[in-house]
């Protein structure tokens, strides 16, 4: 098959590297795959990184001038299926794909749990112009059923896959060591990008009211909210114990040396990649019930989870797993075995490519 992806989004995080990630194992399997994406966009140059296609066009906004550009390079390049991944890019292929002739069937991914509107056009654009829905997680599916009355034939539950060959359990000290980062201190780590409803405030908030002022928190990652971070560490005197070592092109030496891992969004979530990829390494998990985390996380058998946007119940469940490395290693275990049974990258390939060839056929 010859897939083409679109992202109109200018962000990184956990949808563009989801996109990365399934076109390179779909090269790996022999198909074609070309990703369609504005030149400014922080994806256009990771994917040239990576070795795979990518074709700059103006499709950062929705305009006339990227349908019409998304309409000449259709024309131009046949191709077997489209995926689109933001609202902008599935709006410009739906549109530039009216009257054309071979016009590739619509897949749409929905990466968040953020809902989606029920007027006219926008069902629409879902029920009409899209061919097939993929969403991560089985939650997300079952909202646009419920919510939007969409078809239950028409969407499909595809989590994230994570490389289970390369995120395992590690050396601590070796990890530790490698990064700087002290030995007799727990550290507690978060990888996501710096955006308000990740929740880092509530974890700051939670990790200043720790006992032990040894503990480190780690807050790997990038994004809008950087600044205020910094200022808010500054006000809660934090400085000496909070890392924050910026965007990293490979997180498995930060989760390696992590204790615990903690995300408390309280939005916009399905499957969060770094729950998975840290449960792989073997570390218990703080969440919170938001989107399909709970899909992953299981309270009190991977992990811990607790109100969003409320910093005590996210302390004490802190506190509860610093003292007890027994619980610690139980649910870091359990969550590993989880972890790869579920989760593992074959079977996102897997189910992508059922959905590609009946979304062909129909």
């Amino acid at each position: 098959m010859h897939i083409v992806h679109t992202e109109a989004s200018l962000g990184w995080g956990g949808q563009e590297i989801r996109i990365l990630t399934e076109a390179a194992g779909m090269m790996a399997r022999g198909h074609k795959v070309t990703l369609l994406c504005p030149p400014q966009a922080k994806i256009f140059g990771e994917a040239q990184a990576r070795n795979i296609p990518v074709t700059a066009l103006p499709i950062g906004r929705k305009n006339l001038r990227g349908m019409l550009a998304m309409r000449r390079w259709l024309k131009k390049h046949p191709a077997d299926v489209i995926n689109t991944h933001s609202s902008t890019d599935s709006w410009l292929v739906a549109l530039a794909s009216l009257g054309l002739r071979h016009a590739p069937p619509l897949v749409r991914t929905r990466h968040i749990s953020a809902p989606i509107p029920n007027n006219f056009t926008t069902r629409w654009l879902y029920r009409k112009a899209t061919r097939h829905i993929a969403t991560t997680g089985g939650l997300l599916r079952q909202q646009l059923i419920d919510s939007n009355g969409y078809a239950p034939e028409q969407i499909t539950s595809v989590p994230t896959g994570i490389d289970t060959a390369h995120f395992v359990p590690g050396d601590k000290s070796a990890a530790r060591n490698a990064l700087g980062l002290p030995h007799d201190a727990p550290i507690v780590g978060i990888v996501a990008t710096l955006r308000s409803w990740k929740g880092h405030t509530y974890l700051l908030d939670a990790f200043a009211g720790l006992k032990d002022p040894a503990t480190r928190l780690l807050i790997i990652g990038d994004g809008p909210q950087r600044d205020a971070l910094h200022k808010k560490i500054a006000e809660l005197g934090l400085e000496g114990r909070v890392v924050m070592p910026g965007n990293q092109r490979d997180v498995l030496p930060w989760l390696q040396a992590m204790d615990i891992f903690a995300l408390p969004s309280y939005a916009n979530e399905g499957v969060p990649q770094a729950i998975l990829q840290a449960m792989l390494c073997g570390l218990p998990i703080v969440s919170t019930p938001i989107g399909s985390i709970l899909e992953a996380v299981q309270h009190e058998q991977t992990g811990l989870i607790v109100e969003p946007r409320q910093a005590e119940p996210l302390r004490l469940a802190l506190e509860r797993l610093l003292a007890d490395q027994a619980l610690r290693h139980e649910l870091g275990q359990a969550a590993l075995l989880r972890a790869r049974a579920k989760f593992g990258m074959e079977a996102m390939l897997d189910k992508m490519e059922i959905i590609f060839r009946e979304a062909i056929k129909q």
